[in-house]
């Protein structure tokens, strides 16, 4: 895969898990694969480079939530989705798939139950401003039924409710985000949903929130996926830290004589 094909370090480790699953399976089966599939779990990975996290600054980020104008039915759908996207820190996927009956506004602590990868679910809490959203968009889009099993986000075809494809939100975003160049506001080249995810996440981890809890948000199996994406000093933070160790003018407490002689007797 690497020397003869050229594959891409992402695409061979991906293949091999899936040779390693079915090895496994098929040892299951037939004991003479054993040796076969425990040689495969020796094969090393493929080093592939870390790429810079792409996400949203938060003046872009408020410019895309505030694209969709509100004038149609459809952007103010598009809008609550971009809204839903941030607040759950949810993938594309896991939005698509929510119903409406997996809105529990009524509880103590307003949620939503995602299911994710690995057919897990995880709830997620509701913050106060997007239930106000949420409780508009219901009103609108689902005042029939609003305890239905129907997809939350849907799109009419015929007078029939059709959930939406990956295809319709990637373009949905990509959109919006040429209207903010349009309108002036910076945005990063390649503009995909997943970037909402990580802006949601990057932004929690600026806030100070530990890393166990944007774990949970996230629904990562392993503290270390989340900690291999997200602990890393970004350009503000660091900046910030620079500041407060850079030298200012004027003479250093530290080189008071009462102070060095206190530092002496530690």
């Amino acid at each position: 895969m690497v020397t003869e094909r050229s594959l891409a370090p992402k695409t061979c480790n991906l293949r091999m898990t899936a040779i390693r699953a079915f090895l496994e399976y098929a040892a299951q089966e037939y004991l003479w694969i054993m040796p076969v599939y425990t040689d495969a779990c020796g094969i090393a990975g493929v080093k592939a480079a870390n790429h810079a996290i792409e996400y949203f600054e938060p003046s872009e980020m408020t410019a895309l939530l505030a694209a969709p104008s509100g004038n149609s039915k459809t952007d103010r759908r598009n809008q609550m989705i971009l809204i839903f996207l941030y607040d759950t820190a949810a993938r594309v996927a896991e939005a698509r798939q929510v119903k409406v009956s997996d809105l529990h506004l009524e509880a103590e602590v307003p949620y939503v139950t995602l299911l994710g990868k690995g057919r897990k679910y995880r709830n997620i809490p509701l913050l106060e401003k997007t239930i106000l959203h949420v409780r508009r968009y219901l009103k609108e889009f689902h005042a029939s039924n609003p305890k239905s099993d129907a997809p939350l986000y849907y799109a009419k075809v015929h007078g029939e409710i059709h959930g939406l494809s990956s295809d319709t939100l990637e373009k949905m975003i990509k959109r919006y985000a040429d209207q903010c160049r349009a309108d002036g506001y910076s945005m990063p080249d390649n503009v995909h949903c997943h970037m909402i995810r990580k802006t949601r996440a990057m932004d929690l981890y600026r806030e100070g929130v530990p890393l166990a809890h944007i774990q949970q948000l996230l629904g990562h199996e392993n503290i270390s996926t989340t900690s291999g994406f997200y602990a890393f000093a970004t350009l503000d933070v660091l900046a910030k830290a620079m500041e407060t160790v850079n030298p200012d003018e004027g003479v250093k407490s530290w080189s008071d004589p009462d102070t060095l002689e206190r530092l002496y007797r530690l």
